[in-house]
């Protein structure tokens, strides 16, 4: 069982091996949002990015994954970014790989999500994109004139997707900010009506190291609210969940995620164990590795390690900052490990069941073939 979830479910008891990895595709993108925190804002390519030959050493240096996040700048800016998918795919059989997208490039988005859903047949490919808003505000806070009826766009070409693919997902991620934050209870409810097809849509928290820092001035029970409207749209028929196997269970898991999220901001503290560096690991597009997405913490650089991820995570750096993580000095907010955090924490397996039993999702667009 190469590509099933299964495999990882010792993950749950043993720590010994990344599940998760966040690689960076490359820091360019076609938009200019104020609350990205990973983004080369100067003319020109970004410098000393990964090449693919380097990437697939990479990849040989990595186990299998259960969960392999691409993100960016914009990944669909990356001419190669097929080969890379395709390389990982090849080499470390996720069961997941997720795609995120400001969904600006329609063509080229649906052009390559099309061939990866051929080229990658028995990986489960989710397809991101970014909205956050009314198009005003949305094409203001990108910075893209058109951006919100570009990513409409995109959304249309790849709804067919759906019913092609029995590999494919197509989700809207709305990142909640201090400018938003009064928008997305009514914004919840216009992608609902205008996007009927996507199987998710999730609410992200403002964070990490941004161009304006006052964004993430959030008032946590506006987020609260948010987070509790979508899930009382799964558990009412009113909104799916994933189509992959274990799609119940992971939309139960982010309802606990997102109830750790909000306490954890809200006495902001650490309030659970953190398997960041570990079970998660992120791979930035020049190289560096990182336990997550907090840059100051920097393992190393797989350039100066023979392009092995296993070296870095041996070096001495790599190893106080294991013990840090270990010792509670650190606490944050990032989704993508928290919910590694709840889904693979012992504590929380029972909190995560009872979500799913009350889980009564809407129907989902079924695929007329396989993606073979």
């Amino acid at each position: 069982m190469p590509f099933s979830p299964l495999r990882h479910v010792d993950s749950i008891f043993w720590k010994r091996k990344p599940v998760h990895v966040t690689f960076f595709v490359t820091k360019i993108c076609n938009a200019a949002c104020p609350f990205c925190f990973y983004i080369w804002r100067e003319d020109g390519p970004a410098p000393g990015e990964l090449t693919l030959p380097e990437i697939e050493k990479v990849a040989d240096s990595l186990p299998n994954l259960l969960w392999l996040a691409f993100s960016g700048g914009e990944i669909f800016v990356r001419k190669d970014f097929p080969e890379i998918v395709e390389t990982f795919y090849r080499k470390n059989k996720p069961v997941v790989m997720l795609f995120p997208t400001n969904g600006i490039m329609t063509e080229r988005i649906v052009q390559t999500m099309r061939r990866l859903c051929q080229s990658c047949p028995d990986s489960r490919l989710v397809c991101k994109i970014s909205l956050d808003g009314p198009p005003d505000y949305h094409d203001k806070m990108r910075v893209v004139k058109g951006c919100y009826d570009k990513a409409m766009k995109t959304y249309e070409g790849l709804a067919p997707l759906l019913e092609e693919f029995e590999n494919f997902d197509l989700g809207v991620n709305t990142v909640l900010c201090a400018e938003n934050q009064d928008l997305v209870d009514g914004f919840i409810d216009t992608i609902a009506a205008t996007m009927p097809k996507i199987t998710t849509h999730t609410v992200s928290l403002a964070r990490g190291d941004m161009p304006s820092p006052e964004l993430k001035n959030v008032q946590l029970e506006k987020y609260k609210a948010a987070v509790l409207k979508l899930e009382e749209r799964v558990k009412s028929g009113k909104l799916p969940v994933y189509r992959f196997p274990g799609g119940k269970w992971k939309a139960a898991q982010d309802i606990v995620q997102r109830q750790l999220i909000f306490e954890t901001a809200q006495q902001d503290k650490r309030l659970s164990n953190c398997y960041a560096g570990t079970l998660n690991l992120v791979i930035a597009a020049n190289g560096d590795v990182h336990p997550c997405e907090e840059f100051s913490m920097h393992f190393g650089n797989v350039k100066d390690h023979g392009f092995d991820v296993s070296k870095v995570l041996q070096t001495e750096q790599a190893q106080r900052i294991l013990a840090d993580i270990k010792a509670w000095k650190c606490h944050c907010t990032h989704e993508c490990f928290m919910m590694t955090n709840t889904l693979f924490n012992p504590r929380l397996i029972p909190k995560i069941a009872a979500e799913y039993l009350k889980l009564k999702p809407a129907p989902t667009v079924q695929a007329t073939k396989a993606a073979r």
